[in-house]
């Protein structure tokens, strides 16, 4: 141990006087340094003196002084920190590769490394694929790792068994809704909320008959929005949403688009989707003359309006709460989780020009 010699423990603070990290020093005869730090889990105590002083720290209930917070929060936001602790990002795909090749996930790293660094961190990746679970698990201990990210994983998703990691001793924050386990809080995209903004701005642009192509998953929101943004709209203007079934082919969903187009006749589509274009073209309608296209995402999308549904924000936003959670020394499966949902932003676009 590096730890200096314990002094004389020293009288408690009266009662009703608020307890200071100076009284807990005292008690436990350290340094009020020592004290602040092993609050924040920070390096330079023991784990076992850090949990010596949390201990005491709770019995003698102390609050932190909201003053001494907030400067200390702005004297972390208001300058690059060195870091001074780590925290893991863990890419499930068979090909970590391939997971940062679409930009909305690259997008949730660089925001979250960024934010990371604001807050004195520093945000390692882990690949499942070089590394097996049980092995991470003790890696992450042994360097004294407490927070994780959990980026979107591959389809099935490799953490779908929530006994295989020790999920218990980190704080724990993954991206999106679409995974149901590990039940962890997450940051995601307002789905709903955009898809509204999206038909709105659809309708300011001089369209009538918008319409709505996503394949279905059971944990998506886009519809639940189109269905919401329609309500104000007499009956004979709602067009029904089409949902594809994700196990046809191309042909089928191809078939099963021409006939909902003949219909509706829509002059918009809302879609996430990706092949919705070449489908259009290949029906022989125009892009935009016929048909204009939204998105419900910019990023890796062949779709140049609609949502930017802003994943460097979701990104810093993660390592926010992630940060928070392990301040509060809050790890494990939560009994009550958080969603966090940040609202996108519309662009502009060619293939949805005004109409006259």
């Amino acid at each position: 141990m590096n730890d200096k010699p314990e002094k004389p423990k020293q009288p408690e603070p009266p009662e009703g006087k608020r307890v200071t990290l100076r009284d807990i020093a005292r008690a436990l005869g350290v340094s009020h340094v020592t004290v602040s730090k092993a609050l924040r889990n920070q390096s330079g105590a023991s784990a076992e003196l850090r949990a010596r002083i949390q201990k005491k720290a709770e019995e003698m209930g102390y609050i932190p002084d909201p003053m001494l917070s907030a400067l200390s929060h702005y004297r972390k936001t208001s300058k690059t920190k060195p870091a001074h602790s780590e925290l893991a990002w863990i890419n499930s795909w068979p090909d970590p590769e391939k997971m940062m090749q679409f930009k909305e996930f690259k997008l949730y790293w660089q925001g979250a490394r960024d934010n990371a660094q604001r807050f004195g961190y520093h945000l390692e990746a882990f690949n499942l694929s070089e590394i097996p679970f049980h092995r991470l698990e003790t890696i992450l201990k042994t360097r004294n790792i407490q927070g994780i990210l959990l980026p979107p994983p591959p389809f099935p998703n490799p953490l779908q068994n929530p006994d295989q990691f020790d999920w218990a001793a980190f704080s724990l924050v993954r991206f999106g809704h679409a995974e149901a386990l590990p039940k962890t809080h997450y940051v995601t995209s307002a789905q709903m909320m955009n898809t509204m903004q999206s038909f709105n701005r659809a309708r300011e642009l001089g369209y009538k008959r918008i319409g709505f192509i996503c394949e279905y998953w059971h944990a998506r929101f886009f519809s639940v929005g189109y269905s919401w943004a329609q309500k104000e709209l007499p009956l004979q203007q709602r067009l029904p949403e089409l949902l594809l079934n994700t196990s046809d082919d191309t042909e089928h969903q191809k078939e099963a688009v021409t006939t909902w187009i003949r219909q509706n006749r829509p002059d918009a589509i809302i879609t996430d989707k990706s092949e919705i274009p070449d489908m259009l073209r290949d029906l022989g309608y125009s892009i935009p003359d016929d048909i204009g296209l939204v998105t419900t995402s910019i990023h890796d999308m062949p779709i140049n309006a609609g949502i930017d549904q802003r994943p460097y924000e979701i990104g810093r936003a993660a390592v926010r709460i992630l940060t928070s959670l392990i301040a509060e020394r809050s790890f494990g499966i939560p009994s009550c989780r958080n969603e966090t949902l940040i609202e996108g932003e519309w662009v502009d676009g060619p293939m949805l020009p005004p109409r006259n």
